[in-house]
């Protein structure tokens, strides 16, 4: 290369090398006057933090009610099958299907006339023997004054004794056929033995019926009042043997999608026995039933209460939440920003938790919208909306 090339060559170079640093100190000074051409209080401002909108409750005092929740069948206190006591054709059927009938009505009429037969037969035997009775003791009495003057033998007058005493046990035996007779033809009139509704008639006008007869006339289930049959833990029978003593112990039957609340009623017998099978132990209930909500046979959900929670702390259950290190809520403070506080949660339902320790009255914890939610977190809090409370809960 020649010299003029290589001054060239090195002037150029020089340039570039200028043109580099004067790039690099005007970026510098660019970013200089960037970060430190703010004001002080652009400086100093953070951003302002995103409100989570969460739905609140207030921590409570209040009485908490313990309940043991099953499933029950209902069952009939009393179900009859009316059956004939006699034979005989049926005349007359006094009832309807389905219908409610008291004690003591009339449901069907037997043929009586066979059996007003045998009662006047009985009534004919016994007067006649009371007739032959009067004319033997009329003799009895001529023969012991005979006796008397020596005019009748001993033997003869023991005779007629015994003769006369026969007829008067005979006449006993009179009145036991009358009285059977007369039986006889009551059992052609049949009566509802207790009050309750009839189910589906077994006969028909006409039908001959008979003692032996299986299925008999017709059913009659007791629905008023009426039980409910369900179980409970072997382990919780010492609770409900305390509550059963200490007095009544009220018991709802639920309907079985639980929304609904049938009837209300009284716990009123533990069974003595364990099932070994099950692990449970038998109860019973007791429903008024003035609206027939419940019918035999009827699957429902139980609700028993068999204690009550003086004056605890709870809160809505939605407001428990799972952490690794336990049970926590999320309390909110100051300005909205929450903090997640462990707790000792007691007894609990669907609906609320009894707080052993972590929360006192009146603080507001979050129900609804924890997902988003961290320690130091700021919420957008509303209250929850009152709802009357729900009247079952789902079976245990």
């Amino acid at each position: 290369m020649t010299k003029n090339g290589e001054d060239g060559w090195r002037g150029t170079g020089r340039w570039l090398v200028l043109a580099a640093l004067l790039a690099i100190a005007t970026a510098g000074y660019l970013g200089w006057r960037g970060f430190y051409g703010r004001s002080p209080a652009a400086v100093a401002e953070p951003a302002t933090p995103q409100r989570v909108p969460v739905t609140f409750a207030e921590v409570q005092k209040a009485d908490y009610p313990v309940y043991l929740h099953s499933l029950g069948t209902v069952s009939a206190f009393k179900t009859v099958t009316v059956k004939s006591r006699v034979d005989g054709a049926i005349n007359k059927v006094l009832f309807k299907q389905g219908q409610i009938v008291r004690e003591g009505d009339q449901l069907v009429e037997i043929d009586k006339r066979p059996y007003q037969a045998a009662l006047d037969q009985a009534v004919a035997k016994k007067a006649q023997d009371e007739a032959n009775l009067k004319n033997n003791q009329i003799i009895l009495l001529r023969y012991q004054d005979l006796a008397q003057r020596s005019f009748q033998s001993r033997e003869n007058l023991d005779t007629q004794q015994a003769l006369v005493d026969q007829l008067k046990a005979q006449i006993q035996g009179d009145q036991a056929a009358v009285d059977s007779a007369q039986v006889n033809l009551d059992y052609t009139t049949i009566s509802s033995p207790i009050t309750g509704r009839a189910g589906f008639r077994q006969i028909d006008p006409g039908n001959i019926v008979h003692t032996t007869d299986t299925n008999g006339i017709v059913t009659i289930t007791q629905l008023q009042p009426i039980a409910v049959q369900f179980t409970a833990p072997q382990d919780r029978l010492p609770t409900v043997a305390k509550a059963y003593d200490g007095g009544s112990v009220p018991v709802d039957a639920i309907s079985s999608d639980g929304t609904r609340t049938l009837a209300q009623g009284q716990l009123v017998a533990i069974n003595n026995i364990v099932d070994v099978a099950s692990g449970t132990i038998g109860l019973k209930a007791r429903f008024p039933n003035q609206d027939n909500a419940l019918w035999p046979g009827l699957s429902v959900n139980t609700r028993m209460r068999v204690d009550t929670l003086k004056q605890v702390i709870v809160i809505p259950e939605s407001g428990v939440m799972h952490g690794p290190s336990g049970l926590f809520t999320y309390v909110i403070g100051d300005g909205g920003k929450v903090m997640a506080q462990p707790i000792e949660v007691g007894a609990s339902d669907d609906d609320r938790a009894v707080i052993l320790s972590g929360l006192t009255a009146g603080q507001k914890i979050v129900i609804a919208g924890q997902a988003r939610l961290q320690n130091g977190a700021v919420v957008d809090a509303k209250p929850t909306a009152t709802a009357p409370p729900a009247p079952a809960k789902a079976a245990e």
